[in-house]
């Protein structure tokens, strides 16, 4: 009954559209590059799978971005074509089907005798054109290369909003190293220089911690690291801090080992603690506590940076995130809009504070996120 029932798995329809699915997302990875001639030279076998015809073009103002089909001799014939062909298309954004009299060679043996033209259109726009030949045409092929056509625009919109975003993060991620580097670099060094007379061997080590965190914010490896890299910045930052207020800054870290190697976006804890420190500690003559928490929330790890300080009125909090206002808290709106641009709304901020309470800055990242990776370094 077992082995019946594996060999008549599915009806006809079933695996028909099992092997369609298959197909699509076979050339899915090379669309989301975007129309580039080899994302599409790479996707365009796949998409002739889909249409089941002769041979397909992609092509976009330039000419030809890919062929695939018929090769030899018809290819030479057609393929020198497709860029004219694809014109009007091009300019009205409408489907044309081409009959022998546009697209037929003068090959008697040639497989190729029209044409469909359908638009990939982008934001209301047409960016290229997707030819399918054929030895004939029919409604059915019609509609079948207009659906190939428009979920190809589909993949390539998504390429262009990831980039949209990987652009977004990068100038996000500009700003906050121009933020930091006036807020910090001028006590770093003046906490430097008050030792280099009364203790010169504390005053150099200091110094290589203020070159080792330099490094690492200035650096141009990728958007994202590891948690225990971002960790280890953190402890850099907090000894260059701790020069300066003494045995007025207390820091405890509480952190699982089993959420060390997940991945974070770049620059989204030192800021926060950052942040901590300045509103916590600067302006006050008492000691200051700083608790960094990192929990394992089995598919997620959770983040949390806590002060004991002046704390702050939730409406300016509000305002920082929502970008409403001048606030000098530093970093926090841009951290909470790079973690949201990563994972979604439900991956920002969460501001825990009162007036004259302290502040607790938590977040959450989920462990594996498809297309969030460390660069090594």
């Amino acid at each position: 009954m077992f082995a019946r029932r594996r060999k008549h798995f599915g009806t006809l329809a079933d695996k028909a559209t099992y092997a369609t699915l298959h197909t699509a997302s076979l050339a899915t990875p090379h669309l989301r590059e975007g129309l580039t001639p080899a994302a599409a030279g790479k996707a365009s076998r796949h998409l002739r799978d889909l249409l089941g015809t002769a041979a397909i073009a992609i092509c976009d103002s330039s000419g030809v971005l890919a062929w695939d089909g018929v090769g030899g001799p018809y290819e030479s014939n057609h393929r020198g074509d497709a860029k004219a062909l694809a014109a009007p298309t091009l300019r009205t954004g409408r489907t044309a089907v081409l009959g022998a009299h546009d697209v037929a060679c003068g090959d008697p043996q040639c497989p190729i005798r029209t044409a469909v033209v359908a638009p990939i259109v982008t934001e209301e726009r047409v960016v290229a054109v997707l030819l399918a030949y054929s030895i004939k045409s029919s409604a059915a092929l019609v509609r079948a290369t207009e659906e190939v056509a428009r979920w190809v625009s589909g993949q390539v919109e998504l390429a262009e909003l990831n980039r949209e975003r990987t652009r977004a993060m990068e100038a996000e991620l500009r700003a906050l190293r121009a933020q930091i580097s006036p807020h910090f670099i001028y006590n770093a060094l003046a906490a430097i220089a008050s030792f280099v007379r009364t203790d010169p061997e504390r005053a150099r080590e200091l110094l290589l911690e203020f070159a080792d965190f330099s490094r690492y914010a200035l650096r141009r490896g990728g958007e994202f690291t590891t948690l225990a890299d971002e960790l280890r910045n953190v402890e850099r930052y907090l000894v260059l801090e701790q020069a300066r207020f003494g045995d007025r800054l207390k820091v405890s870290l509480l952190i699982a080992p089993e959420v060390l190697p997940v991945v974070i976006p770049f620059l989204v804890v030192q800021p926060l603690v950052e942040n901590a420190v300045r509103h916590g500690l600067e302006g006050t003559t008492g000691v200051g506590r700083i608790t960094i928490r990192a929990r394992d929330r089995i598919n997620e790890a959770e983040i949390s940076v806590e002060d004991d300080g002046a704390g702050s009125d939730p409406e300016v909090i509000r305002a920082a995130l929502s970008g409403e206002s001048g606030s000098d808290s530093v970093g926090l709106g841009n951290v909470d809009a790079r973690l949201r641009q990563v994972y979604g709304d439900a991956y920002g901020l969460v501001v825990e504070t009162a007036v004259d309470a302290g502040t607790k800055v938590t977040f959450r990242v989920p462990k594996y996120s498809s297309g969030v990776h460390a660069v090594s370094r």
